[in-house]
């Protein structure tokens, strides 16, 4: 297949960076080659970030609609292209194609939406104590964008970052995960067809030193991160001590709590959504299942049949349910905590790595599901994997079901099965995430409402609908007398 040359976009031109060079492959078949070339230089970042600085002023002085106009257009471009760079991202990420389809016309979709957004009122109008005056609360944009994007999402996490930003009056210096510069690539082509003027959005290809660019650089005015715990902290240390403001959504330990009155052919389904599409590379992936005693048994040889039927193999292939992890090291550091569970856990569903054949050449881990003791349940329980792995532990009571999902560092996302209204009210008044689902999967987000979690899982303002403007918007107010 074709290997796609690894550009950049700065100050509005298609150019070859002057960095590191590095390699794009195809989880699925790693003799694949996606795209190469050199990645960007601090020197590429400088350049990126005066362009944001010099576009900024124009931008921010666009009249809210017009800037809205570039990203509708933009959207229709991208649905003409959805099939084309869904399949493209199967092979770069491993999503399956059809998942991988669908979040392409997501992203279009999230483009939309925040185009629309600017059509509502974004300040307001108050009395004041004094005669003759209005006081006035307006919105102003932030500045200069420092985006860091994962790789689990290439195009829609991308699109619920970049679109707000840009339709409220920011620029932006945008670096992408080192395994998806091609979808990358095409988003940015997407705004650059629509019509976005030169230096708006900057494009960085790149290892992690490049993100360190981005972040050290005395230009920004403010960060938006997705990715691990550890590295985001880091990040919004060292932006707090500058005053720079800082957005992160990040790891997630998610929990699905099957109560005794679930309906058991629901649960296992949303279950084994949860915890193996995408391979469990979510954010918001089920990784722990803490089932009622009184159905546990039944659960559990319910999901084992599941889990055995899932479907493995090439993300490009028709039919297939779970793809590869990112990169050998993700699959080698998965198939070692699977190593260990087997002698610290009671395997429900474990088989042996893949040892010939395309599953063995790729990078795949089977779908697994492991049985916790209850006095060491161990790193199945605490870590986040981000592989197709479940841990399962068993509660007497709805009580004590709530006391193990509230159990982690973690606050994102939870998914509770329950047909009784008390239990479901229960879950959402005491369970501490910044997503419950009720009979539904833990996986999922939708582009109207807010997404983010507490605790170690996100830093900051929250993303997507409404809220989305409060971080790349900044409010005055405005004491008005005539």
């Amino acid at each position: 297949m074709t290997v796609i040359a690894l550009r950049h976009f700065i100050d509005g031109a298609w150019i070859e960076g002057t960095g590191e060079s590095f390699v794009d492959v195809n989880p699925s078949r790693p003799s694949d080659i996606v795209a190469e070339g050199p990645g960007a230089s601090e020197a590429d970042v400088d350049r990126a970030y005066v362009a944001a600085r010099e576009a900024f002023d124009g931008w921010r002085r666009t009249p809210a609609r017009a800037r809205a106009a570039i990203l509708l257009r933009a959207a229709d471009i991208i649905d003409a292209h959805r099939d084309e760079w869904g399949r493209e991202l199967a092979r770069e990420e491993g999503k399956t194609v059809a998942e991988a389809i669908a979040e392409t016309g997501h992203s279009a979709n999230i483009l939309r939406f925040h185009a629309q957004e600017v059509e509502r009122p974004s300040g307001g109008v108050f009395e004041s104590p004094s005669a003759g005056e209005r006081i006035l609360v307006i919105r102003r944009p932030v500045g200069v964008i420092g985006a860091i994007t994962p790789f689990n999402f290439p195009i829609s996490i991308p699109a619920w970052k970049l679109a707000p930003a840009l339709v409220w009056g920011n620029t932006v210096v945008w670096k992408p995960a080192t395994f998806v510069p091609v979808l990358a690539m095409r988003f940015a082509a997407a705004l650059e067809q629509a019509g976005l003027p030169r230096g708006v959005l900057n494009l960085v290809n790149g290892t992690a030193a490049v993100g360190e660019a981005i972040v050290s650089h005395p230009d920004v005015d403010a960060v938006t991160f997705t990715g691990s715990t550890k590295v985001g902290r880091i990040i919004a240390a060292q932006l707090a001590a500058r005053g720079i403001p800082f957005q992160g959504e990040m790891g997630g330990k998610n929990a699905a709590l099957v109560l005794a009155d679930a309906d058991l052919d629901v649960a296992v389904e949303q279950v084994a959504i949860g915890a193996f599409r995408a391979a469990g590379q979510k954010c918001t992936a089920t990784s722990r299942v803490i089932v009622h005693e009184a159905v546990a048994d039944e659960f559990l040889r319910r999901l084992a049949v599941r889990t055995e039927q899932m479907v493995v193999g090439d993300a490009q292939q028709e039919g297939v349910e779970v793809g590869p992890v990112v990169d050998l090291a993700a699959r080698d550091r998965v198939a070692a905590a699977l190593v260990r569970a087997r002698t610290t856990a009671t395997p429900v569903v474990a088989p042996e790595p893949y040892s010939s054949g395309a599953l063995a050449e790729g990078y795949f881990i089977p779908p697994s599901v492991f049985e916790l003791h209850e006095d060491a349940p161990g790193e199945l329980w605490t870590e986040e994997l981000f592989g197709p792995v479940v841990g399962v532990r068993r509660v007497p009571s709805t009580e004590a079901g709530i006391a193990l999902v509230n159990d982690s560092e973690y606050g994102l996302s939870t998914a509770v099965f329950t047909t009784g209204l008390a239990d479901a009210l229960s879950a959402i008044e005491d369970i501490r995430v910044g997503v419950v689902h009720i009979n539904s999967a833990s996986a999922g987000a939708d582009l109207h409402v807010p997404f983010g979690g507490s605790g170690a899982s996100a830093l900051g303002p929250k993303e997507q609908g409404a809220a989305a403007r409060e971080f790349f918007t900044e409010t005055a107010t405005v004491y008005l007398r005539g």
